[in-house]
């Protein structure tokens, strides 16, 4: 079944008359608060845990489920985004948002909670690949490094201080007060957007597959939610597990299939064909897997092994993600200027030091270690992200963009899910294995000493994944741009 349209009535502004600036920072506000809020509440997670009675496997679901909704939603966005002004969808993704903060604000149970996190992941799933979709439409590619190393305040930066910003909420206030603080910040980018927010894209309407999307939802959805179910305690091996990724797999052969037949593809696979975007876009998925495996593991570790408070640990944590914050640009620039072979290896081999040293973790471990650690991880994730991701998008002509930042910023979300359900699985099996043959049965810290075990198994998990980056990275090659 098509859906088709030859309308093409769009109020597309001449790009000699668009305001670039206010509209690049409409989007980092939007954007900030969106990719914030994936991490928001993992420095909740043990009260979360305690109010509504449920385990860390069920908790990790309202990071998981958010991701989910992303990956779900993001595969249609480069058909959405030739439907649908830059206002239309801008002003859409800031009402879910807004929505989904408000209600999550006032959910009085786990259910309720759960259903704000996927109205608010409907707003960022739209956000996303219009704001990558604008930058590659308005700025050329000389010039993208600096401006998409702002975006890595979004991106990067925003998840990274997620923790520590929830973390000095949590010391007075209650996890509520996540969402109540942001939402005074959606509304002001709302109006924002609504003065400056220009439309910048022509709009095709192109035809709709109905099939092409059903495939997509299943296949993708079905993937991250077999990852999710066997972090969640189903195991590898159970049956549902196993029949969700089966079928995941199969709708995205189908999909893929489909695509490649299709002369107008709801995600065109075509941009798989240029080597520097496939590089860029493995080096992508790896740094986001290991972020948020990160991120949600380390939260747990100092409140739970080093018995830290909320206020105390989000402070650990933020000096790496300031530090984020600062090089991004820098990064950006640099990546102008010299391109990404002497930042992405450079930047791995970093990554690799911070999670070797998170590996070795123990109940002893000096505050001033964990600081130090996540510096060098943050450094690391800044000289990869911006400067892989804006290196795979440059070699893609213009009529691939949005397919390009659709395929990027959906697979970047379900390598997230993954990663985290992965990340849970380890530290839960981890731990479960410790439990049933201590080394000292009457020892008071075998509970402490197996979570250790479990992080140790989620950290060299995240070690492998950065080593196959690595490899990768040593092909990445400068593109030169030849399309305007």
């Amino acid at each position: 079944m098509k859906i088709d349209s030859s309308s093409n009535n769009d109020s597309t502004i001449p790009k000699n008359n668009i305001k670039t600036v206010p509209i690049i920072i409409a989007f980092l506000i939007a954007g900030f608060v969106g990719l914030f809020s994936e991490t928001a509440l993992n420095m909740a997670l043990n009260s979360l845990i305690a109010d509504f009675n449920i385990n860390e496997a069920t908790v990790q679901w309202l990071t998981t489920g958010y991701l989910l909704t992303l990956g779900i939603l993001v595969p249609v966005s480069g058909l959405i985004l030739q439907w649908f002004t830059t206002r239309q969808l801008f002003s859409t993704s800031l009402i879910f948002s807004i929505i989904g903060t408000l209600v999550a604000a006032l959910a009085p149970t786990f259910t309720v909670l759960m259903i704000a996190r996927v109205i608010q992941a409907i707003g960022t799933a739209l956000l996303l690949p219009l704001m990558f979709n604008t930058i590659l439409v308005l700025i050329p590619p000389q010039n993208r490094g600096k401006v998409m190393g702002l975006m890595g305040l979004v991106i990067s930066f925003a998840p990274a201080v997620g923790p520590t910003i929830s973390g000095l909420i949590l010391n007075t206030l209650t996890w509520h007060w996540i969402f109540w603080v942001c939402l005074p910040v959606l509304a002001v980018a709302f109006i924002f957007g609504t003065i400056f927010m220009q439309n910048v894209t022509t709009l095709t309407k192109p035809k709709i597959d109905i099939l092409s999307i059903v495939l997509s939802t299943v296949g993708f959805g079905g993937i991250v939610y077999g990852f999710s179910s066997a972090g969640e305690g189903g195991g590898w091996g159970s049956l549902e597990v196993v029949l969700t990724l089966v079928v995941g797999v199969i709708a995205l052969v189908l999909f893929a299939i489909r695509q490649l037949t299709m002369k107008q593809p709801t995600m065109d696979l075509r941009a798989f064909k240029y080597p520097m975007f496939v590089i860029g876009l493995v080096l992508v998925l790896v740094v986001m897997m290991v972020m948020l495996s990160s991120m949600i593991i380390l939260p747990m570790y100092l409140q739970s092994v080093l018995a830290l408070s909320t206020f105390t640990a989000g402070l650990l944590l933020l000096p790496g993600g300031i530090m984020n914050g600062l090089l991004s640009p820098i990064m950006g620039g640099l990546f102008d200027k010299f391109g990404p072979r002497w930042l992405v290896i450079p930047g791995l081999l970093f990554i690799l030091v911070a999670l070797y040293g998170f590996s070795t973790i123990d109940l002893e471990t000096t505050k001033g270690f964990i600081i130090g650690v996540v510096i060098v991880l943050m450094v690391g994730i800044s000289m990869v992200m911006m400067p892989a991701q804006t290196n795979g998008l440059n070699q893609l002509p213009p009529e691939l963009y949005p397919h390009g930042t659709a395929i990027m910023n959906t697979l970047q979300q379900v390598s997230g899910a993954i990663g985290t359900a992965v990340a849970i699985s380890l530290l839960v099996s981890g731990t479960k294995e410790y439990l049933s043959q201590p080394e000292e049965a009457t020892n008071p810290l075998n509970p402490l000493l197996a979570f250790v075990e479990g992080a140790h198994n989620a950290f060299t998990f995240a070690i492998i994944i950065t080593i196959i980056g690595l490899v990768f990275a040593f092909f990445i090659k400068r593109v030169k741009v030849e399309h305007k």
